[in-house]
């Protein structure tokens, strides 16, 4: 900031404001930063347990479809994935947490009856266990996508929100403080020479 060699009470006084309001700015970020890294390690260790109840769920469905392989053809198998009639859909929105806008993705009721899944009666109870392995595999991966989304993106904003912390506190609010103390003392100066001037004249 630039100063004028005689600077006035009222910059002083503008500057004693901004400064204020730069610390103002300042606790409400790290407010804001301190939340953001809570929820960050909340969403976190959900994704980790997810991680896992994702892998669990790929080596059933896996063990399933392979059971299904070697009691049926595998063209019977590609037959009924042919036969069936409802895609999922998906419905992907939004949600604010802490001012950061993540996903929330709605698959709705993925896993079927044995009726619903459009195979009927080529189907069978080994096809049928691995369609429903499948169905709740897909379910954890649509869960997995937006929890880790959602980690990225609050992993994106903590990291932003502390360099403005860390500008803030290192070198905005120095810098004012500075200015405000150099400010301060050259008023105290052109005080002392004022009465000192004040004193001349009276006694000349």
């Amino acid at each position: 900031m630039a100063i004028d060699v005689k600077p006035t009470r009222s910059e002083l006084i503008k500057l004693k404001k901004k400064i204020k309001l730069a610390k103002s700015g300042y606790n409400l970020l790290k407010k804001k930063r301190d939340g953001l890294i809570l929820d960050f390690f909340e969403i976190m260790k959900k994704a980790k347990t997810l991680r896992q109840e994702l892998v669990q769920e790929y080596l059933s469905a896996l063990g399933k479809i392979n059971i299904a392989r070697a009691m049926e053809s595998d063209l019977k198998i590609k037959s009924i994935a042919m036969a069936l009639k409802e895609q999922p859909k998906i419905e992907v929105t939004t949600k604010n947490i802490m001012g950061v806008v993540v996903p929330k993705i709605d698959s709705g009721e993925l896993r079927k009856g044995f009726l619903s899944r459009g195979y009927g009666i080529y189907g069978s109870a080994v096809i049928d266990e691995a369609a429903y392995a499948y169905e709740k595999f897909v379910e954890k991966i649509i869960t997995a996508a937006e929890v880790e989304t959602s980690m990225r993106k609050l992993l994106k904003e903590i990291e932003k929100t502390k360099r403005r912390v860390n500008a803030l506190e290192f070198a905005v609010i120095p810098k004012l403080d500075k200015t405000r103390a150099f400010i301060t003392l050259r008023l105290e100066e052109m005080e002392r020479e004022n009465t000192f001037r004040l004193k001349r004249i009276k006694a000349a």
